[in-house]
């Protein structure tokens, strides 16, 4: 299965980036603008064929792509991408409407189906503008009606309606975006590892259903990138929800990202890539860590776990929550962190008998280079806490 999402990932990225460069190389033909985007695919990291090239500006197809990553082997065939109302903007283009065609795909017995993707009011401002997003892809909408992950003739996963809506950046105000994934649904009864069945027979997660919800933004003058939001809600389980803001994430950073893992892919199997490595890591640097956050709203999970692990030992379910009260400051206690310790203890305290909510936050008075949290990882990983401002709160809105 760990094939799916590395394929399902580089589809929906050739499918994003198979139509960056279709405005800012208009040159008169389908054929021009097919090989501008190539090139500027090929500054992407991404290999771009196709077996032909159709229509004008109102309407153009290229016809049987295939996208392959730099120093991958082999490629991914995407099917036509069709691009409608192509139109010159200020010396750069606007497409109405790019979109892929369905896609079947299978491989090792696993099959991924999956609907047109389709981006709404995508545009490129002209080659060689003074924009700093010149080199950027923009686009204010993107949907996929569906995707569907079927083993042999089970679907064992699907979604129902991805989109996601963009605010482009302007007068100094950062990009702006949300998403969401109207409904997803698993068949865990595929699962093959005894001990996970097992637990997921009597957990009755047989089948699991929810939704997905995200947004953030980002602003290309500093780099800073904030995730505000990224919650998955399982039915009759919870919410699991994730937060971040990062500082250094500039244009100049992923391009010298870029670079560097195009060097990495280049490498030959076997060679010596500690430099390569050295160089990564000096590009870290450039980032900084504001905070982040982790976060459970439980419902009802938490009481069905506590009562199966305690049936497995002969025991109720509340026995089982008064034990973990008893074990958290000790374990705690090895982080060196008194404060940390005695505010975790009374949260888990709370949340165990009362599910709610339980979170956990790093949050430090001023932004901390990920450079500094490496080396205090590498030497006194028990100072991370107090550099990174931990803190855990429970049953909390």
């Amino acid at each position: 299965m760990r094939t799916i999402p590395a394929t399902v990932s580089k589809l929906a990225f050739a499918g994003l980036l198979a139509v960056l460069p279709l405005h800012s190389a208009f040159a008169q033909d389908a054929t021009a603008v097919a090989e501008r985007l190539k090139t500027l695919l090929a500054g992407q990291g991404l290999e771009l064929t196709w077996s032909g090239v159709d229509g004008d500006a109102s309407k153009m197809t290229l016809e049987s792509v295939m996208v392959k990553a730099a120093g991958e082997k082999d490629g991914l065939p995407i099917g036509d991408i069709v691009l409608e109302g192509v139109s010159e903007d200020n010396g750069g283009y606007t497409i109405d409407t790019a979109s892929t065609g369905n896609f079947t795909r299978t491989k090792d017995g696993t099959t991924i189906e999956l609907s047109p993707f389709v981006m709404h009011g995508v545009s490129l401002p002209a080659e060689g503008s003074t924009d700093p997003l010149a080199s950027i892809m923009m686009y204010k909408s993107a949907n996929l009606d569906h995707l569907t992950v079927k083993k042999g003739d089970k679907t064992a996963f699907s979604l129902e309606n991805f989109t996601v809506d963009v605010t482009l950046p302007a007068d100094g105000n950062p990009l702006e975006f949300k998403g969401s994934v109207e409904e997803f649904t698993g068949d865990l009864s595929l699962v093959k590892d005894p001990k996970s069945k097992q637990a997921i027979d009597a957990l009755g997660y047989q089948t699991i259903s929810g939704n997905m919800k995200m947004a953030g933004s980002w602003q290309p003058s500093d780099g800073q990138m904030v995730l505000s939001q990224y919650d998955i809600a399982v039915d009759n389980a919870g919410t699991f929800g994730l937060t971040f803001s990062i500082g250094g994430y500039t244009l100049d950073f992923i391009k010298s990202l870029q670079d560097l893992q195009k060097k990495m892919a280049a490498q030959p199997e076997g060679a010596d890539s500690s430099a390569q490595s050295m160089a990564m890591l000096g590009l870290m640097q450039q980032l900084t860590f504001t905070s982040a956050s982790i976060r459970f709203d439980d419902d009802s999970l938490t009481n069905k776990i506590l009562d199966y692990v305690g049936k497995q030992q002969g025991m109720s379910g509340k026995d089982i929550a008064n034990q973990a009260k008893a074990i958290v400051p000790f374990g705690l206690a090895q982080l060196n962190n008194p404060e940390l310790t005695a505010q975790a203890s009374k949260a888990v305290n709370a949340y165990l008998d009362d599910p709610r909510s339980i979170e956990i936050t790093a949050k430090p008075a001023t932004p901390v280079p990920f450079a500094m949290i490496a080396a205090g990882a590498m030497s006194d990983p028990k100072t991370l806490t107090k550099t990174l401002g931990v803190s855990v709160t429970a049953n909390q809105d």
